[in-house]
């Protein structure tokens, strides 16, 4: 690393691993100082409180635990970061670390690359903070309303989380905000400024899930033409969200865990593994848990991403929150255009089983539907299930003998049966098509024949054409 000189101090009691350390403090343009016990290493730091740009901290010592001096730091307000090593077997003392406030975690043995990428980034965190003279939390650009009581721990967490390269995991029901809550948690740290990659890992290919995650190389396969990055080469330097990650194929997770653990990846077709600094943000609306117990998520990579796990409730218990986001929303689609009393009242009385998703699909329907200046009551269509249209807005949907040839029961008044809907939605694709059956069937995007079966199914072709024109 270019740059002044910087200390960073050991604490550890093996001295083959202080000895490795050592050397890769130096490696990376340091002086390392070693402390073999907890009193050894509170003399050091009390007698230079600002010497040390970070600290490579052992949980277990001869007379206590590293846990009680990272506990004593973060509770003095001292941000050094510190990094966290602890030996096989004992993950869990590393998540509560995390939890304490350390900045990174190492499971011995642990590979040199993985060192590295660890230390560099906790010197560029307590560089980053330096320079900006403050301590981090979120800042007062990113101050919503006083939240509900359900959000204010949500937002407590993140604010200590902000600062370090911990792995979150984001839970909650789909649509409760959780990559609002990732992005925010970026804005407040020392890599607000670098690359924040999304990806949604239930929507990967399966046989594309390495090369999009990882990248590859030119020549690396059939129509491999130029080098891709992948999203972790996109992310190095940054953040990298990984939501719904508990939808990742089986062979996916283990070379996520590969990448967590060493730093490090394997792009297809590369001669040699890339190192990549990348912190982690994970988000899903499974139970996780449930999934390593059934066999469909790995353990280790359970433990890797749930090192500071953070809850979002959905929105039906957090209401007080809801004038302040339909405001925001409204605000967004139409300028100046206000919520009046009623339709505020009629938005909290409202389930929400979509949660902010669908409150701001509401608004922005509203916004369009809407008359008036000010978004009404009536202006929301609200249902704790799908709301379609109006029928006062569609095609009256007509009884044909073919529907009736094929079993479909007639549709009671309030609902159209299946078969109305798809006969309705090919004569809206003819009339958009001027009649034409092979336009309407690219439109619909099936095939001429299967258009031309429906048709006769559906009594659409007149009865005297001997071209069968369809009847739009």
């Amino acid at each position: 690393m270019a740059g002044p000189p910087f200390h960073v101090l050991i604490v550890d009691d093996d001295g083959v691993q202080c000895r490795l350390s050592e050397a890769h403090v130096a490696r990376a343009g340091g002086r390392a100082e070693i402390a073999g016990t907890l009193a050894a290493a509170r003399a050091m730091l009390a007698a230079a409180p600002s010497r040390f740009a970070a600290l490579f901290l052992d949980l277990g010592l001869p007379d206590g635990s590293g846990l009680e001096l990272l506990r004593e730091l973060r509770a003095g307000g001292h941000s050094v970061p510190v990094i966290v090593q602890t030996g096989e077997g004992r993950l869990d003392r590393a998540v509560e670390a995390m939890r304490a406030g350390a900045t990174d975690f190492l499971v011995k043995p642990v590979s040199p690359t993985r060192v590295r990428a660890a230390l560099e980034a906790a010197i560029r965190l307590g560089a980053d903070e330096e320079s900006k003279g403050i301590r981090p939390g979120l800042s007062a650009s990113q101050d919503e309303d006083d939240p509900s009581p359900a959000m204010r721990p949500v937002l407590n967490a993140a604010t200590r989380v902000a600062r370090s390269m911990v792995p979150v995991l984001l839970l909650g029901e789909t649509g409760t905000g959780k990559e609002w809550l990732a992005r925010r948690i970026v804005a407040s740290g020392a890599r607000a400024a670098r690359p924040f990659v999304p990806i949604n890992c239930g929507a990967l290919p399966r046989d594309l899930t390495e090369s999009i995650l990882f990248g590859f190389e030119r020549g690396a396969f059939t129509g491999a033409e130029r080098r891709s990055l992948g999203k972790f080469g996109e992310a190095d330097g940054g953040t990298l969200f990984l939501d719904e990650v508990g939808e990742l194929a089986p062979e996916a997770q283990v070379k996520l865990l590969r990448a967590l653990q060493e730093g490090e990846i394997d792009p297809i077709g590369a001669a040699r593994p890339v190192r990549v600094d990348i912190r982690i943000i994970a988000a899903t609306h499974r139970d996780l848990r449930a999934d390593v117990e059934a066999g469909r998520f790995r353990e280790d990579l359970f433990y890797r991403l749930h090192v500071v796990p953070i809850e979002l409730p959905p929105l039906r218990e957090r209401r007080e929150d809801i004038p302040s986001l339909a405001r925001a929303f409204a605000a967004r689609n139409v300028p100046g255009r206000a919520l009046l009393p009623a339709a505020l009242a009629r938005l909290q009385a409202h389930r929400w089983p979509g949660n902010i998703r669908e409150l701001e699909n509401a608004i922005r329907r509203a916004c369009v539907m809407a008359d008036g200046e000010g978004l009404r009551a009536e202006d929301f269509q609200l249902a704790d299930a799908w709301q379609p249209i109006p029928r006062t807005q569609v095609i009256e949907p007509r009884r044909e003998p073919a529907a009736a040839a094929m079993g479909v029961p007639p549709a009671s008044a309030a609902f159209p049966t299946l078969a109305q809907v798809e006969r309705e939605h090919i004569l809206r694709a003819l009339q958009e098509c001027g009649g034409q059956p092979t336009k309407a069937a690219k439109l619909l995007g099936i095939g001429r024949t299967t258009l031309y079966r429906k048709l006769k199914e559906y009594g659409l072709f007149a009865p005297d054409s001997a071209a069968e024109t369809p009847k739009v």
